[in-house]
């Protein structure tokens, strides 16, 4: 059988796009990657939904984000208290070994993991049920609803952000100025970026914030008095 009488493979065609077409555009910048290792300034911490794209929210190129993708974008708290996690080993290296300067947590609207931290996962998901309880906290006491589903994104964002600070760590390097936290609620419909402003205690969208988010060093408290702490 011959090549063009092989079967249609969409990702094959993309990995001969990706060698023939985008790499020797940038080759030189893979090689120097290769012969000067990986320098990543940003650590990105994303939930896995499929619409949530990195490189396309923040403009950045090959080498610039160290990337965690998991459900929710949760962060487990360090004491171990949920088990060891390939998301803590992330952080820890990321803030140890590459020495990132700042640390962005993205969730984001239509969460899937938010609304199953409401209604449930399937019974056969013994691991996913485990999972969704780092959200509880950020849970309201309602009908999740749109308003109260999207209000719950961008709490379980702050729960995170406070996680983070419970990493010696994190907060060691936080303390000393040398690393930032940065709370995103991402819109998809609307292709805006909403930031977690600390001063403000609230999130902002990025066309008119003054900073990129940063915190919190300060509870969480919400316009009708909730406090994350």
């Amino acid at each position: 059988m011959s090549e063009s009488e092989l079967p249609a493979d969409d990702l094959l065609s993309r990995l001969r796009r990706f060698h023939s077409d985008y790499f020797p555009l940038h080759q030189q910048r893979f090689q120097d990657l290769v012969a000067q290792g990986q320098h990543p300034k940003t650590l990105f911490i994303g939930c896995s939904d499929s619409r949530v794209v990195p490189y396309l929210l923040t403009g950045a190129g090959p080498g610039e984000l160290f990337i965690v993708r998991n459900v929710g974008a949760f962060i487990p708290p360090h004491d171990g208290s949920h088990g060891l996690h390939g998301t803590m080993a992330a952080i820890e290296f990321a803030v140890l070994n590459l020495r990132v300067e700042r640390i962005i947590v993205c969730g984001h609207s239509h969460c899937g993991a938010i609304r199953a931290a409401y209604e449930g996962a399937p019974q056969e998901a013994v691991a996913l049920h485990a999972w969704l309880k780092l959200a509880s906290e950020a849970l309201l006491p309602v009908q999740p609803g749109p308003e109260a589903l999207r209000r719950t994104e961008q709490r379980a964002v702050v729960l995170q952000l406070e996680r983070l600070m419970g990493y010696p760590m994190v907060r060691r390097q936080v303390e000393a100025g040398a690393l930032s936290l940065h709370g995103w609620h991402y819109v998809i419909e609307d292709g805006e970026i909403h930031v977690f402003d600390a001063l403000q205690g609230g999130f902002l969208p990025a066309s008119v914030a003054s900073n990129s988010g940063t915190g919190p060093y300060q509870p969480y408290v919400e316009h009708d008095g909730q406090v994350i702490a």
